[in-house]
């Protein structure tokens, strides 16, 4: 990292010593439904999670040969050309991770959001020297990803920081028994999303055939996700691309490939150069009312005469804002709750992780790095 931005980073610690201490987070790429709601503090994979779980952890098993399996394997090799014994003696190998299962149920009822102690695990020094390092490094990729996709850079640099504490923590989990632990073991007690994973499955080993890589070698989060970005298979395919020139698309050694595949897939899910992500709001007083802008969730569905008709004050820029927003809540805990309006940009970053507490922290943090490098450039 340059010199340059340490004396800010000293002012930074001095400021962050009474926040709790950041974990460094593990990537969870929780796939994310598109009718699912997105109000819920996305839960992270770290490492004193996974620690602590581990110490009551059950014996993995392998998968072994099922029905379901040999079904599997029979629809992959119609499909897509596998040898089907070979691919069932293959995934009858794979074991069945109860870590895994356990990972994917859903937190304890009752259990508050607090976006104020969620922002301040990613918005800490530890983290904003990382991704200074990080932007440094890589300014030349972030700033052709930006030219070429419109995203701006600090948001690109602030999702891989998120994401991975840039590349410093992809996951520790086999893919493939992630993925099969999910495919034929879902774990009860939460709705049944075995066949998201089982189409993840397919799009992972067509991705290890494709690029010539041993399936029993490669890992990533509890869901199955992977690399820099943390793609899920399916993502891998349809929008990694080979942002650096060396002819393969590689997100788990190359971090230029990573950046531009990010910007890629923002692209690709409705970025809108030039527009904001959010804007400042105070929330209705009236009851009904707030609740009528809540009730579409992060989807951009009113304009922002409705916002002033359902007595929410916009910033100057809101009130001018010609498409559609989003009255999005972030929960404090006990405190009171803050309020921004979202975009059709905020909407496009949710769909990268299905949460608005994790769009405003790949937001913030984005923001925080702009800030320290503009500051430190030479007067």
């Amino acid at each position: 990292m340059s010199l340059r931005f340490l004396p800010l980073l000293c002012a930074a610690l001095a400021l962050t010593l009474a926040a709790p201490p950041s974990e460094a987070n593990a990537p969870n790429k929780d796939p994310k439904p598109s009718t699912t709601k997105a109000k819920r503090e996305p839960k992270r994979e770290t490492k004193r999670v996974v620690k602590r779980e581990a110490k009551r952890e059950l014996p993995s098993q392998p998968l072994g040969d099922r029905e379901a399996l040999r079904r599997f394997s029979a629809e992959l090799a119609a499909s897509d050309g596998f040898d089907e014994e070979t691919l069932r003696q293959m995934l009858a190998k794979a074991r069945v991770i109860p870590l895994v299962q356990r990972l994917m149920m859903p937190p304890p009822a009752g259990t508050a959001k607090d976006w104020a102690a969620y922002r301040a695990r990613f918005i800490e020094p530890r983290r904003l020297q990382a991704g200074l390092a990080f932007w440094d490094s890589h300014a030349e990729a972030l700033a052709r990803a930006e030219q070429r996709f419109g995203v701006p850079a600090e948001l690109v640099a602030g999702l891989i920081g998120v994401e991975t504490f840039y590349g410093q923590i992809t996951g520790n989990f086999r893919v493939i028994d992630a993925l099969a632990t999910l495919t034929f073991e879902f774990p009860k007690g939460r709705r049944d999303r075995s066949e998201f994973f089982r189409g993840e499955l397919a799009e992972f080993l067509k991705l290890t055939r494709r690029e010539g890589l041993d399936p029993f070698s490669l890992k990533g989060s509890y869901a199955g996700a992977m690399g820099w970005p943390q793609f899920m298979p399916g993502s891998w395919n349809r929008h990694a691309i080979d942002f650096d020139g060396d002819g393969r698309v590689d997100l788990i050694n190359s971090p230029v490939d990573a950046i531009g595949s990010v910007a890629h897939y923002l692209a690709q899910h409705g970025w809108q150069p030039g527009m904001p992500t959010h804007y400042t709001v105070a929330a209705p007083v009236d009851t009904a009312d707030r609740a009528r802008l809540l009730a579409p969730d992060i989807l951009p569905s009113f304009s922002a005469a409705q916002f002033a008709e359902a007595g929410a004050e916009l910033s100057e820029g809101g009130r001018e804002h010609p498409g559609p927003l989003a009255l999005v809540e972030l929960q404090n805990g006990s405190a009171a709750p803050s309020y921004v309006a979202g975009t059709s940009n905020f909407y496009a970053l949710t769909r990268y992780n299905w949460s608005s507490y994790y769009a405003m922290a790949v937001i913030e943090l984005g923001r925080e790095l702009r800030r320290y490098r503009i500051a430190a450039k030479p007067s």
